[in-house]
């Protein structure tokens, strides 16, 4: 079974919004980091926004004020809400979960594409 599985990704237009999901086999988000990346086409993979085991988040530069994660306990599940969306937001989504203790243990879920139209 996958242990993260994304959802919600799409085509949308300029302006637009979309929700992500990423839904964990456990609840694992009190001893796990769980974050969002993306990687678009000719580019690095980037941290877009994430969540610290004990609930801190933080977000880059470029999506602060847009983005939103957050998260829903009971469903094991973790959202990404992307708002007034452009263009360069164009990417493959990737909901992924570190623990650093009492061993390091990183887990990436398939990905979910993102089209932004201008």
């Amino acid at each position: 079974q996958r242990q993260l599985v994304e959802s919600g990704g799409g085509l949308v237009q300029a302006g637009g919004s979309l929700r992500l999901s990423c839904t964990a086999s456990t609840n694992i988000f009190s001893t796990h980091a769980m974050r969002w990346y993306r990687q678009a086409p000719g580019k690095q993979r980037e941290l877009v926004a994430g969540f610290t085991s004990g609930g801190s988040t933080n977000y880059a530069d470029s999506v602060k004020g847009r983005f939103t994660i957050s998260r829903d306990n009971t469903k094991n599940t973790v959202y990404l809400q992307m708002n007034s969306l452009k263009p360069e937001d164009t990417a493959v989504y990737y909901c992924n979960a570190r623990r650093v203790g009492p061993a390091i243990v990183e887990v990436w879920g398939q990905g979910t594409l993102v089209t932004v139209s201008s």
